[in-house]
């Protein structure tokens, strides 16, 4: 057990907050010293009691020589008032959200990122349930980030079971694995089964996942038992 989640039992939310703020703390990389291309995936867990099944999940890029970075994410809330529940803007992809520690599950960058940057920022655009949200099975955040990732495959991401939303693709039964590598048949997001060599194998029965894996066993609440991008068991 982290010490967050420790914190989070012993009801001492300020103190998880602070150690959301120290785990987090340079997974970014700095654009006034990091000036090639990057784009990194986050994920942290949701608010509330839904933080106990699933992860809120983001796209995170900085062109070459950018003076900041700029963050792709599906809110669902901004329905209420927006026509779209997509958001492009800018802000820090690694500070905690609403309290939650951040975690990375892709990282990209040098040569040839700004190509991929290009791609992100098209599929984002053409993201086609911008104008839908529905908690479980889907589209949710992490439906969004699924798509960029098959649009995407050069990023290799590789989403934990707890993205709830991930296998949904719709009406559609057959398509790559959220990576965008392999194979995936998935029942509105119900009911299915993925192989990649980036994913391993997992299935997905009622929007909960099991699998294993090169990152480890993933399972439904936990995530995954096997080690994080920033080297933290996750």
């Amino acid at each position: 057990m982290n010490s967050r989640r420790l914190a989070r039992l012993l009801g001492l939310p300020a103190l998880a907050a602070v150690v959301s703020l120290a785990n987090a703390e340079g997974l970014a990389p700095d654009p006034a010293q990091t000036h090639e291309a990057v784009v990194q995936v986050y994920g942290a867990r949701t608010l509330g009691v839904k933080g106990v099944f699933g992860v809120h999940t983001w796209v995170a890029v900085k062109p070459a020589y950018a003076p900041g970075w700029t963050v792709y994410e599906v809110i669902g809330w901004r329905l209420r008032w927006s026509e779209s529940a997509v958001v492009i803007r800018d802000r820090q992809p690694d500070a905690p959200w609403f309290g939650a520690a951040v975690e990375l599950y892709a990282d990209k960058r040098g040569a040839g990122v700004d190509e991929l940057i290009k791609r992100i920022d098209k599929a984002a655009h053409d993201y086609p349930y911008a104008n839908t949200y529905t908690l479980w099975p889907g589209p949710n955040s992490n439906t969004f980030t699924a798509w960029i990732a098959r649009a995407v495959p050069e990023l290799k991401v590789d989403l934990p079971a707890t993205a709830v939303g991930k296998d949904f693709i719709g009406t559609s039964v057959f398509s790559s694995a959220p990576s965008g590598s392999g194979y995936q048949v998935s029942l509105g997001g119900l009911l299915g089964v993925a192989a990649s060599q980036v994913e391993g194998v997992e299935l997905n029965l009622l929007g909960l996942n099991f699998g294993v894996g090169p990152s480890g066993v993933k399972l439904p609440l936990v995530g995954r038992i096997g080690m994080s991008r920033s080297g933290a068991p996750r």
